[in-house]
């Protein structure tokens, strides 16, 4: 197989990065696109660092499974499968399954510190910075933390003020200055996705006519 064209995605969190790549991945095939998220390789609850009040972050590198995420990214590149338990967010109403990765020319991997971590960084081919506005961020953030991982308006709050945006704006923002390509997702980004999706058209039909 040959290396796959790898793109890493990262921004803020609330930036819409997941419903981005939903859209995305739905112009390719399974065949032609793997997408992996940082999502699945947070610690358990119990080895998450713990602040003042005692409540435990989640948006530090020291969260996730550094190690672990970056050699499973090293298999998809060298063509092998993937399979890991779904990560939930401690949501206990949520049964997690078992995910299934296969590789493709296009790998794309996504989450805050794929642009951060430097072993997994320098495995990326194009580097893509999402990003939005505060508030809009914000708003994403109460609704998908209430809806998909149980948490109440207070907590999601508390979270966002003391951990998400002090960790966004010392070590996630300053990555936009080294991106490839910045895209602005406030209300619609269909431009920059067809500017995209033709992007690595062009990338699989280079990748076939050089077999």
């Amino acid at each position: 197989m040959t290396k796959p064209f790898t793109i890493g995605i990262t921004g803020g969190s609330g930036s819409g990065k997941t419903y981005f790549l939903k859209n995305l991945s739905s112009r390719f095939t399974a065949e032609e696109l793997c997408l992996i998220s940082q999502d699945h390789y947070y610690k358990p609850i119990d080895q998450q660092i713990c602040d003042e009040k005692g409540v435990e972050n989640f948006d530090l590198p020291s969260a996730i499974e550094r190690e672990k995420f970056h050699q499973d990214i090293l298999k998809l590149k060298r063509g092998e499968i993937l399979r890991i338990q779904e990560y939930t967010f401690n949501n206990k109403q949520a049964v997690p399954g078992l995910l299934e990765f296969k590789p493709a020319p296009i790998l794309i991997i996504e989450g805050l510190f794929v642009q951060y971590f430097p072993e997994i960084e320098q495995e990326i081919d194009l580097r893509i910075f999402i990003e939005a506005k505060d508030h809009v961020k914000l708003s994403r953030r109460i609704r998908r933390d209430n809806e998909e991982r149980g948490y109440d308006l207070d907590d999601v709050l508390y979270r966002y003020h003391h951990h998400v945006m002090p960790v966004y704006e010392t070590l996630i923002k300053p990555l936009k200055h080294k991106a490839d390509l910045v895209i602005p997702n406030n209300s619609q980004f269909e431009r920059a996705l067809n500017v995209l999706s033709g992007y690595l058209r062009g990338v699989l039909n280079a990748n076939k006519s050089s077999l």
